[in-house]
């Protein structure tokens, strides 16, 4: 153990010495200012256009084993309602207070029951609103809160996730520009979630296991035009 912080030591000290070619006030004034000026690293070449970002989403989550549609917004209720029908499932969804989830407590009551709150071990099937989805991975970008509790995106069997068209990004970077604009320069939502297909595991014996650390399927709805 000694050795180890003798190591460690060693290594900050030559780093130190490296650095020390500035006053310690100046270099920590370089540093605040990078900080503060939230530099963005080079991105790779990605999809300009909403139609190739929204073809590169979908390729990228089916290839990580979600199932992805697309719809119009008077037709999400439906759409949950015949998702949860092809696959035998209750027809009965549990959602967050998000106010883009009112379609499926209005036209949605009708198809299946709609329980609002954060998760519980007998859900079968929770629905949330995604903040949005990377075009880069087939990931969405999940923010913890009332309005969808990070509980529906690990607790039922089935998560079926919801993504605005419009919000369908090229890169993960591009996620923190847009969330210190909805919430203010130094403040963040509790958790992030980036989500890429199912939960799965491969721990035991190398052997790819479904639903290991939370859902079975999930369900990518992309609502068109939104």
């Amino acid at each position: 153990m000694a050795d180890e912080i003798g190591s460690r030591d060693a290594i900050l000290s030559r780093i130190r010495s490296q650095a020390a070619t500035k006053p310690q006030a100046e270099r920590m004034a370089d540093v605040e200012a990078r900080i503060s000026s939230h530099k963005r690293g080079i991105l790779p070449a990605g999809p300009r256009s909403l139609i190739k970002r929204v073809e590169r989403f979908t390729q990228k989550a089916e290839a990580a084993q979600s199932t992805v549609a697309q719809v119009s917004p008077p037709k999400l209720a439906k759409a949950v309602s015949e998702w949860l029908r092809e696959h035998n499932l209750p027809a009965e969804i549990r959602i967050g207070q998000d106010p883009r989830l009112s379609p499926l407590k209005k036209s949605g009551a009708k198809l299946m029951t709609v329980n609002s709150g954060k998760a519980d071990p007998a859900d079968i099937t929770g629905v949330s609103f995604a903040e949005c989805g990377i075009a880069e991975s087939g990931t969405i970008a999940m923010l913890s809160g009332k309005a969808n509790p990070t509980t529906l995106n690990f607790v039922p069997e089935n998560h079926i996730t919801i993504v605005n068209e419009s919000d369908i990004l090229s890169h993960y970077e591009e996620l923190w520009p847009r969330l210190r604009r909805r919430f203010g320069r130094g403040k963040m939502p509790r958790t992030v979630n980036f989500i890429t297909g199912p939960s799965r595991s491969a721990d035991i014996e190398q052997t790819l296991i479904l639903g290991a650390h939370g859902p079975v399927r999930h369900h990518i709805i992309i609502v068109k035009g939104a």
